[in-house]
């Protein structure tokens, strides 16, 4: 027979397992896609790393682009880069993207596209800020 107290610490794990999954679908519920974001880039690269970018549509599956970005890399210069990689993922015909203020990046959604919700997934670029602005 178990000790009282070791089923209490076998316990104890299930609340924060339950507490962040209600989190997890609270916040699916709260996302709200758009039609047009904005990413956002500064600074510079310190290191060789890598912007990885979730783009979902609503209803839909999510598509990722990663973006190598090497040592050095200055914002505009990666804002370019991660232009060209969601141009070269999804085509003309999805999204239309383009530069903006140099270090910006505009992704709209074309023709019967639906709206979607863009996510960092990671930025191993050390020194490289990615934000993300709903338009």
């Amino acid at each position: 027979m178990r000790h009282p107290n070791e089923l209490v610490r076998g316990a104890a794990w299930k609340l924060p397992a339950a507490f962040l999954l209600a989190f997890a679908v609270a916040t699916a519920a709260l996302a709200s896609p758009s039609n047009k974001w904005r990413v956002q880039l500064g600074g510079s690269a310190k290191v060789d790393g890598e912007v990885e970018l979730s783009f979902t549509p609503k209803d839909g599956t999510a598509s990722s682009v990663v973006v190598a970005i090497p040592k050095g890399t200055h914002e505009n210069s990666a804002a370019r880069l991660v232009r060209d990689a969601i141009k070269a993922q999804f085509g003309k015909d999805v999204y239309k993207v383009e530069t903006d203020d140099g270090e910006d990046v505009l992704v709209k959604k074309r023709g019967k596209t639906p709206d979607f919700e863009v996510t960092v997934v990671r930025n191993t670029a050390e020194g490289l800020r990615v934000s993300l602005d709903r338009e």
